[in-house]
């Protein structure tokens, strides 16, 4: 076999080492195949022949020695040079050369390594130990006091490419920068922490701890990591699946609590309401007791909505921990509380049908919502205007201010309140009518007769949206 050995790209000749005493070889780390070596490289590699050598395929390297080969071709950009120790294995036996790499280009436009070698003598226990260091899964790195990168082994470079500072390795710099500062005074640290690594964050333990630096003695800080991502999403899963269990259990409490509490004395409103209809009252109090009859079944079923609506899966207000968040968070009801406050969700209800407000009411009150109600828009105004209110109810037929203008009043208001989003409630719900009410800055509506799963649906929607940090920045309301 002959090989037409290529040039280089300024016009040089390979074969011009050839008399060079120190092993000097060129490699492809595309193609991962030899393009050169002069004569002393020949003796070092074990090879008889230029030819045998350049016919090696290098191809199967371990992914440490691939992710090194990487390394070094990012590191040897723009006429930089790298100076390691390497360990060969020509012919199966180790030698290990202090080599000063460098990139080459050929007159084919090629870009390889150029390894120029000296051999060193290493102790065998020093050159396991070195093997095994770059051959490990895990990252390790050494760092000098200000966290610069002293030495990465392959599995770091992969993680986090080339020269990855100490604190940029974290998710969180507060979090490297808390971690550098403890290593520099003495101290040890060990934890799990998110990093930031090149596929993307990763949770890995850190053991991070002060080392003087084998070559100038000073203090460095040597930082070994483990992933543990898989273990820690795992914890995570388990996590949410004791939480669903435990929200399904509490609710199906709730469910049996509020079957007991509210079909109970209901069923006694419908069954002698209706005893007294078949009593032979005289007409006003029959007209009465029929009244009383169609809000007890109407209440029915509010009742029966509010029950079908708990037993849905999503209603539980629940968000399952992610990999993104520490294992053990739960979050509390979306309707009981506020996620930005931790508070229950407050809702000012203006109608001027004390039956509706009572209902409203109770419907709200059953879903942990502090309710406060007004008579008309006048009183729903005054209201309004002391702020504190998540959103707003508003009927739209009342006397002294009906609910158009009292909304478009509390739109005028000079502060946080006129931001408020509030839902019209009402049995007119004509286009043109619903236009009116979204002119004046309505921003949703609820149709009369109210149905509970839509009434709580669009309180959640709008009591969540970041009304209150858009006035903040616009001064004007959602839309």
């Amino acid at each position: 076999m002959s090989f037409d050995l290529p040039h280089l790209a300024d016009g040089g000749r390979l074969d011009a080492w050839d008399r060079l005493r120190r092993p000097v070889w060129l490699f492809d780390p595309v193609s991962c195949r030899g393009v050169y070596a002069n004569i002393a490289a020949l003796a070092l590699w074990g090879a008889a022949d230029l030819d045998e050598l350049l016919a090696r395929d290098f191809s199967k390297l371990s992914p440490a020695v691939r992710a090194r080969t990487d390394r070094l071709r990012a590191a040897t950009t723009e006429g930089r040079e790298v100076e390691e120790h390497w360990t060969f294995y020509p012919n199966g036996s180790p030698v290990t050369v202090q080599a000063v790499i460098s990139t080459v280009a050929l007159a084919d436009s090629r870009e390889v390594l150029l390894f120029e070698a000296a051999a060193v003598e290493v102790e065998a226990e020093e050159r396991r130990a070195v093997e095994a260091l770059r051959h490990s899964s895990g990252p390790v790195g050494l760092f000098d006091g200000e966290g610069k990168s002293l030495f990465a082994n392959p599995a770091a470079f992969a993680a986090y490419g080339l020269d990855a500072g100490f604190v940029a390795r974290f998710a969180s710099p507060e979090d490297g920068e808390e971690v550098l500062a403890r290593a520099m005074e003495g101290q040890a640290t060990g934890a799990l922490f998110q990093m930031q690594t090149g596929p993307g964050p990763r949770w890995h333990h850190i053991d991070c701890r002060p080392l003087q630096d084998p070559v100038t003695g000073a203090i460095s800080v040597l930082l070994n990591e483990r992933d543990v991502t898989d273990r820690v999403e795992a914890e995570a899963a388990r996590a949410a699946a004791e939480q669903k269990a435990a929200m399904a259990e509490a609710r199906q409490r709730f469910l049996t609590e509020m079957s007991h509490e509210l079909r109970t004395p209901l069923n006694a409103v419908l069954g002698f309401s209706a005893l007294l209809s078949e009593a032979g009252l005289a007409s006003a109090q029959q007209d009465h007791v029929g009244r009383i009859h169609a809000a007890g079944e109407r209440l029915a079923t509010v009742v029966e909505q509010m029950i079908g609506l708990s037993q849905l899966e999503d209603w539980n207000g629940g968000v399952e921990p992610t990999a993104d968040s520490a294992p053990g968070d739960v979050e509390e009801s979306p309707i009981a509380a506020d996620e930005d406050e931790g508070r229950a969700m407050r809702v000012l209800y203006v109608d001027d049908n004390d039956s509706n407000r009572a209902l409203i009411s109770a419907l709200l009150a059953m879903q942990g919502i502090v309710c406060e109600t007004a008579d008309d828009g006048a009183q729903g105004l005054a209201a309004a205007s002391r702020g504190d209110w998540d959103v707003i109810l508003m009927d739209i037929q009342m006397p002294v201010m009906d609910g158009v203008e009292a909304a478009r009043r509390i739109r005028l208001l000079d502060d946080e309140a006129s931001a408020v989003p509030i839902i019209a409630v009402t049995a007119n719900t004509l286009d043109e009518q619903l236009a009116a009410y979204a002119d004046v800055g309505m921003n949703d509506c609820v149709g009369k007769p109210v149905k509970a799963p839509e009434l709580l649906t669009k309180l959640f929607e709008w009591a969540t949206t970041p009304w209150r940090e858009q006035w903040r920045e616009t001064g004007r309301a959602a839309a």
